[in-house]
């Protein structure tokens, strides 16, 4: 089936749609968006820039996606946004195209949810089944990896690192990367236990579980440092992927400017 357009919309011939896509009333598409097959715009929705959708996207009123970044710097150049399959952007999302300071496009992976007034900055990178609640602010340069959640209302500081399966706790204020497989929460926010009910909706093994619980009681309870903690946890069988992953993530931050490994490496 062709692309199903409101009379109400208004679609530049230059924007490329594939099938099944729907564009509702009152929706404005630039020419140079790219739309997948059986998305959905359901109303009031605009992309504008260089903006590719992937397929079984369904946005809500509100949303905009691939306006100007908000950084004093930009001055026009062909920056884009790529978002994946099958997310959910809820009512006032807001997705701003990259700067040219770093990769040149903000990027969302599929399977995501993004509730209402959410805000996606310039030159983001979010991985596959992500959820970001009501009022979530991502500053610019912020990754956030697969399967993370942020509740409702976080701000992230700006090249912030969110690890995945990780859980952040509403109305924090997140200053420093969250680790992978925690929960943090706080204004900043800190690592305060491990996000026991995301790693058991996805499968994670009860001995998978017990060994990153052993990872995070001794480097955040007992602090006897990385390399202590990685050779205790050799001995008792536990440096699986898992746990190395959660090591090698502290080890960056802890090199890192103020907390966040990219800022460092950035600057290098």
């Amino acid at each position: 089936m062709i692309a199903a357009i409101s009379d109400m919309a208004v679609v530049d011939p230059l924007a490329e749609l594939e099938e099944d896509v729907e564009i509702g009333p009152f929706c404005v598409v630039g020419p140079g968006v790219h739309i997948g097959r059986a998305t959905r715009l359901i109303s009031q929705v605009t992309l504008s820039g260089r903006v590719r959708l992937g397929q079984g996207n369904t946005l809500y009123p509100g949303v905009v996606i691939g306006a100007e970044p908000q950084d004093l710097s930009y001055r026009g150049q062909p920056t884009r946004v790529v978002i994946g399959d099958h997310n959910v952007i809820r009512e006032g999302v807001t997705i701003n195209r990259a700067s040219d300071r770093d990769q040149g496009v903000t990027r969302i992976g599929s399977h995501c949810y993004l509730m209402a007034c959410s805000h996606v900055a310039h030159d983001c990178q979010v991985g596959d089944g992500v959820i970001l609640a009501n009022g979530t602010l991502l500053a610019g340069h912020v990754r956030v990896d697969s399967h993370a959640t942020l509740s409702g209302n976080i701000g992230v500081h700006h090249f912030t690192t969110i690890g995945s399966y990780s859980f952040v706790s509403g109305l924090s204020r997140v200053l420093h990367d969250v680790p992978p497989y925690l929960l943090v929460e706080g204004s900043p926010a800190r690592p305060r236990c491990l996000n026991l009910v995301g790693l058991r909706r996805h499968d994670f093994s009860e001995e998978t579980i017990a060994a990153l619980s052993e990872a995070h009681r001794l480097i955040y309870r007992t602090q006897v440092g990385l390399d202590h903690a990685r050779e205790i946890l050799r001995s008792r069988g536990m440096l699986i992927p898992q746990v190395n992953h959660l090591l090698n993530f502290v080890q960056e931050q802890q090199e890192g400017h103020s907390g966040r490994a990219r800022q460092r490496r950035r600057a290098a």
